[in-house]
């Protein structure tokens, strides 16, 4: 049976891994077990992130509502109630963004809510 040169193609591997292990402290960019382990806590990390970073945005979301529901005299939960009994399907992010990029119209929102 003849012999199978591997060389390259771990070359290969190793460098794509490298690639992306390049701005790591030490040892964790350069040494092929250590970025390993760094890079796939890092990767781990990443996806975590993007599922916190929806949570966090929402919050953000949440609190500019309430800051402007409160410029206009009432309180977060009577206006989100308030949309809700008039059928006023508007989320969240969509309410945050009439709040500051259109103030007139999220005061008739408000009015709406009041009633």
């Amino acid at each position: 049976m003849s012999r199978v040169k591997r060389g390259t193609v771990t070359h290969k591997r190793h460098k794509r891994l490298l690639k992306k292990t390049e701005g790591f402290w030490g040892q964790r960019k350069n040494v092929f077990r250590r970025a390993k382990e760094t890079l796939l806590r890092a990767m781990a990390f990443a996806f975590k992130g993007r599922k916190l970073k929806k949570r966090s945005m929402r919050n953000l979301f949440i609190v500019r509502v309430h800051a402007a529901a409160q410029a206009n005299g009432l309180s977060y939960n009577k206006f989100m109630s308030g949309l809700k009994k008039a059928n006023i399907q508007l989320d969240r992010k969509m309410l945050s963004q009439l709040a500051i990029f259109e103030p007139q119209a999220f005061t008739q929102l408000v009015e709406i809510a009041k009633i």
